[in-house]
């Protein structure tokens, strides 16, 4: 069936947003200006703050959630499901993931290629299909072992092409990819335990969304805020790009901002558009599929990487084209991407049928299962 203009608009707005909150938080990185106190010209290595901005951005689905709630409640028949009322603190555990995944991985990306930076998002499918067997109790099945096999696979070799990139690499130093690499990878543990946690506990509240979003990043946003005050005070030497050598300097961030506008552009464009991407991808798994969802997702990462590669941020890496083949090759087998090309031939239908019928005794717990949307909503 052809897809409508509200569709399309739908998975372009996921696509284009998601793509944009990479890049918009990597041009941040990229700016120099100077500081407080006549500090000379240095990076805008503010990680922290951005994952604040981050956070404000997931905050303002709350918003979101009440105007569609009232534009809904004027049609004769209302078909938004507001959703049960619960303890905003079931929350707090897995904002706390959230917020400390959000800001490693803000670090990270002071420190290798947004491409890299997106492909390596990826392992999260490795650490939730292993919590979810452990902890929830669920049976995977070949088809998804074989996806982790593979994700695990195309990791090693994104982690080979900046391996050797790094050699080559003017902007960042070979230790530093090397480092940026497994922050990431760390930072996917803690966003699979914040998946599980939400599984176990939060969903069988039957809340929508885009509250659960917009309430997480209520949390993450004001915790965070108040967190900037101790960081400015603590002292972590080469670790910190900033001139005083703090874990965060939110006033430097500021000052610089001031020499340098465009920067709150990029710090804009990346609030902004994780709004809307969260928006997007509840609606597209609404309105399409959620199959349509994943694929879209990892559409996004090849979108950053050619962006990237056209605006001169990375060189072209052969490794890195083979390694986002082999992620995604592993994340479709993992979400059951392979299944209607396999019913198709008369041989493997009865292997879908049995993976279906296994399927349907539990849901999957897939990378964006925090922002699926209610069938009933």
């Amino acid at each position: 069936m052809a897809w409508t203009k509200y569709q399309l608009f739908l998975a372009g707005l996921m696509l284009i947003t998601g793509s944009l909150n990479t890049l918009s938080a990597k041009w941040a990185d990229m700016f120099s200006a100077k500081g407080c106190h006549d500090d000379p010209v240095h990076k805008f290595a503010h990680p922290f703050v951005q994952a604040v901005g981050m956070f404000l951005g997931e905050f303002s689905c709350i918003v979101v959630f009440h105007m569609l709630l009232c534009h809904d409640r004027r049609r004769p028949e209302p078909k938004v499901n507001p959703g049960q009322s619960f303890n905003p603190l079931l929350f707090l555990p897995p904002a706390m993931c959230d917020m400390t995944a959000t800001s490693t991985m803000y670090v990270a990306l002071n420190m290798t290629s947004a491409s890299s930076f997106q492909m390596l998002r990826g392992a999260v499918i490795i650490f939730t299909g292993l919590l979810s067997v452990a902890f929830l109790g669920r049976r995977l099945m070949p088809s998804q072992w074989f996806g982790i096999l593979l994700t695990i696979l195309g990791l090693v070799v994104v982690g080979l092409s900046d391996f050797f990139s790094g050699h080559h690499d003017d902007e960042h130093k070979l230790s530093e990819v090397i480092t940026g690499d497994l922050l990431i990878i760390i930072a996917q543990i803690i966003v699979a335990v914040q998946m599980v946690l939400e599984e176990k506990f939060v969903y069988k509240h039957d809340v929508h969304p885009l509250k659960a979003v917009g309430t997480e990043g209520f949390f993450g946003f004001f915790i965070l805020s108040l967190l900037l005050i101790p960081m400015y005070f603590i002292p972590v030497g080469s670790f910190g790009d900033n001139p005083r050598h703090v874990l965060e300097d939110a006033l430097d961030a500021f000052c610089q901002i001031g020499h340098q506008p465009l920067i709150i552009l990029a710090l804009l464009g990346n609030t902004v558009s994780i709004a809307f991407f969260n928006f997007a991808g509840i609606s597209v798994t609404k309105e399409i599929s959620a199959t349509t969802r994943m694929v879209l997702d990892s559409l996004r990462t090849l979108v950053i990487w050619v962006v990237s590669l056209a605006l001169g941020w990375e060189q072209f890496q052969g490794l890195q084209v083979l390694g986002f083949i082999v992620l995604l090759a592993g994340t479709a087998l993992y979400n059951g991407l392979h299944r209607p090309l396999l019913a198709r031939m008369p041989c493997c239908a009865g292997m879908v049928d049995v993976e279906e019928s296994s399927s349907a005794e539990r849901e999957r717990l897939v990378p964006d299962n925090r922002e699926q949307t209610n069938e009933q909503s």
